[in-house]
């Protein structure tokens, strides 16, 4: 690690009733990767707002190179070298590789676009990152892991980029694929470009980052040490208290408890004869590599998606599922991985969102009874504690573990029995992840039956009573959870036929 590019301290930042960063600061070197983590609502975000000129800050210091700066505008920060890649990517689908890097900024022969030279420029900024990827290339035939390469070539090819901010670059890739992102990341650092990398994966920071900066309640709490530092040290830093979750040795569910769930032969484009149970109180995992048809699966069981064949029985009966309405009528919620897209109306109120699944119950012969309504709302804030400033607060403003506990209001309130959850924990922070981890365990005490798909191995023997392991659209393998370790899951991960 060389000199210090960047450093901000005493960062003051006031929104209307609320005090986001208080004498927030950060320090970036050249050629190192400088974690930033803290819980959802830490003050992250914020900050990097500040660095890249989205928001202007209250008091505080920004040095760059050693000289004192404002940071008025993105286009200010992007002309100093600042460059971000947001966690959702932000390229045009239907443009080629060269036309997203270069768009605002094409070069011209003439009165025309010198579309040539455009990607001649593209290509040789692929090259200069060691990057296999042909300017030519239309976006959308490229994998998500190549998306986030193209949008990190963009970001520097902005005027020499210093310091890269990489906010959770990833959260939507397989293992493989963020195998390579940090074999391009290491080759970044030795050109001495400074990363700031987002995250809410622990156990990556040890493999790419060098030092680690933590945020709570938008303080400042100190930068340590990676390799010399325990990551339960970490943590304990994060939320102020030590979470341990251990492996779960046995399943809690009694040999003979009732099959609540039946599925048999469910066949689709994506599913290939799929068939499972699932016990009542049993949280039943679902693992796999991406692509391995899982969450396919459940859409077929949630109506989500045409099913061509197979059978679906809710308590020893079969059910006709055509549609989300019916499997919501027999008493089967599902959680979307996507909560944002699927699972809530951003624009509505935390109490409009519980209700939006049991609407018929809280309505009279002509109108919805919004004090109804938002008292029964507030009994799932209470029961769940969702941090929320009251029921008619809109969605958007929540934190991500909030969100996820208001999409569980939601089927909760609905008294839904089989509670189907897709990527519980993905985008939330290690205190919320471990809230959750208990509101299920409750659930499934309480006698909910829950399927939990998960990409994390250690959520997935951490929560389950029995692991389906599923690949190429087939189930693979079944595990109880006294025999599952992450080798054998793997294994059948990777298993493409049967045995």
């Amino acid at each position: 690690m060389g000199e210090t590019i960047l450093r901000m301290h005493g960062i003051q930042k006031y929104f209307p009733g609320v005090h986001a960063l208080d004498n927030a600061q950060l320090e970036v070197r050249s050629g190192e990767v400088l974690a930033l983590i803290g819980e959802n609502g830490a003050g992250k975000s914020t900050l990097m707002k500040i660095l890249t000129g989205v928001y202007t800050k209250d008091d505080g210091v920004i040095e760059y190179f050693g000289e004192q700066i404002e940071i008025n505008s993105p286009k200010d920060a992007q002309d100093r070298g600042i460059s971000i890649v947001h966690q959702e990517l932000n390229l045009m689908q239907d443009l080629t590789v060269a036309e997203n890097i270069f768009i605002g900024r094409e070069p011209s022969k003439g009165l025309f676009l010198d579309k040539a030279k455009q990607n001649q420029m593209a290509q040789e900024l692929l090259d200069s990152l060691h990057l296999h990827i042909s300017p030519t290339t239309v976006v959308k035939r490229l994998t998500v892991a190549k998306q986030q390469m193209v949008e990190i070539a963009k970001s520097l090819s902005f005027n020499n980029t210093k310091v890269l901010i990489m906010d959770e670059p990833s959260a939507a890739l397989t293992e493989s694929e963020i195998e390579d992102l940090f074999v391009f990341i290491r080759r970044l650092k030795a050109t001495g470009v400074g990363i700031i990398y987002i995250s809410h994966r622990m156990d990556e920071l040890k493999e790419i980052t060098d030092r680690i900066t933590v945020m709570r309640d938008g303080q400042y709490v100190d930068t340590v040490d990676t390799a010399s530092t325990p990551m339960e040290e970490i943590v304990k830093m994060m939320v102020g208290r030590t979470i341990y979750e251990e492996p779960k040795s046995q399943s809690n569910v009694a040999p003979d408890a009732p099959v609540i769930l039946e599925c048999e032969g469910l066949v689709s484009d994506d599913v290939k004869n799929v068939s499972f149970k699932l016990k009542k109180g049993e949280i039943l995992g679902f693992a796999g590599l991406m692509g391995a048809g899982r969450t396919e699966t459940m859409r077929l069981v949630c109506g989500a998606d045409k099913r061509d064949a197979g059978t679906i029985k809710v308590n020893g009966k079969e059910v006709k599922i055509h549609s989300p309405k019916d499997a919501v009528a027999a008493g089967i919620g599902y959680l979307s991985e996507d909560r944002k897209r699927f699972g809530l109306c951003l624009g509505l109120s935390v109490a409009d969102n519980t209700a939006m699944a049991a609407l018929d119950s809280l309505s009279g012969p002509i109108f919805v009874s919004d004090k109804k309504i938002e008292a029964r709302a507030q009994e799932y804030v209470d029961k769940i504690r969702t941090k929320t400033p009251s029921v008619k607060t809109l969605v958007r403003s929540l934190s991500g573990g909030n969100q996820q506990k208001v999409v569980i209001s939601k089927w909760l309130l609905r008294d839904c029995d089989i509670l189907i959850f897709d990527e519980p924990t993905r985008g939330i922070d290690v205190g919320a992840k471990s809230e959750i981890y208990k509101l299920m365990n409750q659930l499934a005490a309480e006698g909910k039956s829950i399927i939990m798909i998960s990409s994390e191995l250690p959520e997935l023997l951490r929560m389950s009573d029995r692991i389906m392991v599923m690949c190429e659209g087939r189930v693979t393998g079944e595990l109880d959870i006294a025999e599952a370790t992450q080798e054998n899951i793997m294994t059948f991960a990777t298993k493409r036929e049967v045995g």
